[in-house]
């Protein structure tokens, strides 16, 4: 599986495009803005879209995920039937929260659960429900790729904020290491913001999640 990354919206989240390279089909993570920044990039690659993901609904990742499925034509697959109480927000209420512009409120044409699995084009992804950062959010996981998408679960030597509404910091640390940190170490990982690092990585020096720091 190919991926690129694309960063959207002032917060520079990163969007990501993903593909098949055997049938070209492809879909985007966490649109949450500059959606013609995200349409150039999938003209670019070739890539045929055939959904959108969304990992969690702050509006720096879902805001405009409404609006490229109906440009594309393609269903919303994610986060967690829990995030209903962000999605609802993204017009107004969060953009008031985060000084951006409203976004779209929609609903998934499919809620995930733990344990899911997701399909793009002959790739499967496993999805781990994982909150604490907001309460319904998923992780996408390509064992093939040895690639994790975790939105704002895990960062390069930090965690997600839990200091918003429904955030819970026990939650996070649970499962960043009940389920994250079960997967290989050379499993390299996407996080909704800043650089990419590997499993492997954090789990001996990130300091909020460490296994020294758990003994």
């Amino acid at each position: 599986m190919k991926f690129q990354i694309i960063p959207v919206t002032p917060f520079q989240q990163n969007c990501s495009l993903i593909w098949d390279e055997t049938t070209m089909q492809g879909a985007v993570v966490d649109p949450g803005g500059d959606l013609h920044r995200i349409v150039e990039a999938i003209e670019r690659a070739g890539v045929t879209v055939e959904k959108v993901l969304i990992t969690h609904g702050h509006l720096d990742h879902a805001g405009h995920a409404a609006e490229l499925a109906r440009l594309l034509n393609v269903k919303i697959e994610g986060p967690h039937k829990d995030e209903v109480f962000w999605l609802e927000r993204l017009g107004n209420d969060q953009g008031r929260m985060f000084g951006f512009p409203p976004g779209e409120v929609f609903t998934p044409d499919r809620w995930l659960e733990d344990g899911d699995t997701v399909t793009v084009g002959s790739e499967t992804l496993q999805v781990f429900h994982c909150p604490g950062h907001t309460p319904g959010h998923v992780v996408f996981y390509s064992p093939t790729a040895e690639l994790a998408i975790v939105g704002d679960v895990l960062f390069r030597g930090s965690i997600g904020r839990t200091d918003f509404p429904k955030g819970n910091h026990a939650d996070l640390i649970n499962a960043i290491r009940s389920k994250l940190f079960t997967l290989p170490d050379d499993v390299e990982f996407i996080p909704g913001h800043g650089p990419m690092s590997t499993i492997g990585d954090e789990k001996e020096s990130n300091p909020f999640v460490a296994d020294k720091k758990f003994g």
